[in-house]
């Protein structure tokens, strides 16, 4: 294979890459969707519980983003008071293996750097 082509090859991953990342950017996003990933309803409650030190504004904004991105949906319960859950789309369950493949890197470089 000529360098050029390879050269092709490797920018569009690298362009895929940063597409991924411009849909999953931020600090909240991956931890979003993993606390629906392992739950598969959530509350609105339930993922500001999990997802420490987001406030309710940014919770609010991150998830539209997710909804806006296809990866989740919102569901409005009749109760009193009305409740929220979010799910993934059958597209947002296709990062479950990037949610699972990410646990269990971030729990090896946690046994590396502090020994646990």
């Amino acid at each position: 294979m000529s360098e050029n082509v390879c050269s092709i090859e490797h920018k569009k991953e690298i362009m895929a890459v940063h597409d991924a990342m411009d849909v999953l950017h931020g600090k909240w996003k991956i931890s979003i969707i993993s606390s629906v990933c392992y739950y598969n309803k959530r509350r609105f409650s339930d993922i500001l519980n999990d997802v420490k030190g987001i406030s309710n504004r940014m919770l609010s904004k991150e998830l539209k983003e997710l909804e806006m991105n296809k990866l989740l949906t919102r569901e409005v319960l009749d109760t009193q008071p009305i409740t929220v859950q979010y799910q993934l789309t059958e597209y947002g369950k296709t990062l479950q293996t990037i949610i699972d493949h990410l646990a269990e890197w971030g729990l090896e470089h946690r046994k590396v750097i502090i020994g646990k």
